[in-house]
């Protein structure tokens, strides 16, 4: 079995070939021993017909089973192909047989998948009775939805697209609910009025799970979803809670809930000039530092970084480079404050942002220095300035 690199988290790729039909996928290790296995389906525009394999559950701490769904070059629900659902029992057996590789139970896997991957999803953990499913913006009625928008598939899965098979493939999902199968299962199911599926797809099913015992429905209002396939990207954050409660044993119940609510042109003025104003960048509130050592296009010894200048007015200086801090100086009573780093410096010009903060905590603007360091010998080093250049530059300074 080959080893390779996915997104960061080892993964593994390997056939199943027991059953009619050879089954691809992929598995990643729980992180610490985690007790339990998420099985990923693919949706239809996932990267090699591999759901969710970006990177996004790299923190995840379970077992993860990415299958892929492409049999002889074709996307198939996963179910059949030719309405030989042998497709089926050979996907099934690739789940429990890395299940029992695993030592775990049908109530220690989660089911994930969105759109095709979410059909899949609810189907196999319904007739299958794994314990927890997670089904995006799934399509109920698989027969349809193929001969409308996926006419290729549906040859490979019908083989004759005829309005029998359709009605087959078409009730398949439907009559698991409607017989009330696996109704002990924790079922997280999302959707959106601004998905065009929605109508036809999800709500005529939704009251089919009124006697199930935890059956949650995420209703997503956003204006920043545009069509079915923004649903499930733009519902990531909380999608991912779910997961990381369910991979830890805690099962919410959320019920039906509807989310969303974002106002991205609602007016900002009230609370910029609130921030504005309370800001601890005050302008002129506090005079920017004025650093006298090193002097500009003088090189300095690795080893004999010194920092030096005036702030009249504050307490301290903050010297920062490329957004890391690097440490703080005090400032005197006479305005003067200076710094040394506690290990030399790489060779090279450092760029040294520093800036002024006085007693209330307000900052000053940012000064800017370029110290060009050597691996010269510290002899050559500038002598540092006496407090009386430093006095100098206060008066110099204020004037």
């Amino acid at each position: 079995m080959a080893k390779e690199a996915s997104g960061g988290r080892p993964t593994f790729r390997g056939i199943e070939a027991s059953g009619a039909f050879p089954v691809e996928y992929r598995f990643a290790h729980a992180k610490n021993g985690n007790r339990h296995l998420v099985v990923v389906f693919a949706n239809f525009s996932a990267p090699l017909d591999y759901g969710w394999s970006n990177g996004v559950f790299d923190g995840l701490r379970a077992n993860i089973l990415w299958i892929r769904d492409r049999f002889e070059g074709m996307n198939s629900y996963y179910l059949c192909k030719g309405m030989d659902f042998g497709l089926e029992q050979s996907v099934a057996t690739l789940v429990w047989k890395v299940m029992e590789a695993l030592d775990l139970t049908p109530d220690q896997c989660t089911l994930w998948g969105g759109s095709k991957g979410g059909s899949a999803a609810l189907y196999f953990g319904l007739k299958y009775g794994f314990r927890n499913v997670v089904s995006m913006v799934p399509q109920f009625l698989v027969g349809s939805y193929v001969e409308r928008y996926h006419p290729k598939v549906a040859r490979f899965m019908m083989g004759e697209v005829s309005e029998q098979n359709v009605r087959i493939l078409d009730s398949a999902l439907p009559n698991l609910v409607r017989a009330g199968a696996n109704r002990g299962a924790n079922l997280y199911l999302l959707s959106s009025r601004q998905d065009a599926q929605y109508e036809e797809q999800i709500a005529p099913f939704l009251d089919l799970f009124q006697d199930y015992e935890n059956v949650n429905f995420i209703y997503s209002d956003s204006p920043l979803i545009a069509d079915h396939t923004e649903v499930t990207r733009r519902n990531v954050p909380p999608l991912m809670g779910i997961a990381h409660l369910l991979v830890d044993g805690i099962a919410p119940r959320i019920g039906f809930v509807q989310n969303g609510f974002e106002e991205p042109r609602r007016d900002r003025s009230a609370i910029d000039s609130y921030l504005e104003a309370t800001s601890v960048r005050q302008g002129q509130a506090i005079a920017a530092p004025v650093v006298v050592t090193p002097v500009d296009g003088r090189q300095v010894p690795a080893g004999a970084v010194r920092i030096s200048g005036t702030a009249p007015g504050a307490v301290r200086v903050s010297l920062w480079e490329n957004g890391r801090y690097l440490g703080s100086g005090a400032v005197g009573t006479e305005g003067t404050w200076s710094w040394e780093p506690d290990r030399p410096w790489s060779e090279g010009t450092h760029l040294v942002k520093v800036f002024a903060v006085d007693a209330r905590g307000y900052e000053s603007a940012r000064t800017q220095v370029a110290i060009s360091v050597t691996q010269e010998p510290a002899a050559s080093v500038f002598p540092a300035p006496t407090d009386r250049e430093l006095h100098d530059g206060v008066a110099r300074f204020t004037g």
